[in-house]
C-alpha cells in the first residue's frame, strides 16, 4: 500500500493548477462540439448518399458543405 502523506491546508484545500484545469476543460468542450458537428454532418451526408439518391459524391459534397458551414457558424 502507498504510505505517502501529503500536507494539505484544510482551510484553503490542496494546491491546484487552475489555469491548466481551465485549459483542459476548454479543450474538452471544443472537442465535444466538433465531435457532435462531425457526427451530425456525417449522418446527414449518409442520408443524402443512401436514401436520396445522391450516391457517394453527393454525400461527400454534402459532408464538405456542412463542415464548411459549421466552421463559419461555430
Amino acid at each position: 500500500m502507498a504510505t505517502e502523506n501529503y500536507d494539505v491546508d484544510h482551510k484553503n484545500g490542496a494546491p491546484m493548477d487552475y489555469p491548466q484545469h481551465e485549459e483542459t476543460y476548454s479543450m474538452f468542450l471544443l472537442m465535444t462540439k466538433w465531435g457532435i458537428l462531425f457526427n451530425v454532418a456525417l449522418l446527414l451526408a449518409m442520408a443524402v448518399g443512401f436514401f436520396m439518391g445522391g450516391g457517394f459524391l453527393g454525400g461527400l459534397l454534402t459532408f464538405i458543405v456542412l463542415m464548411i458551414a459549421a466552421k463559419i457558424v461555430a
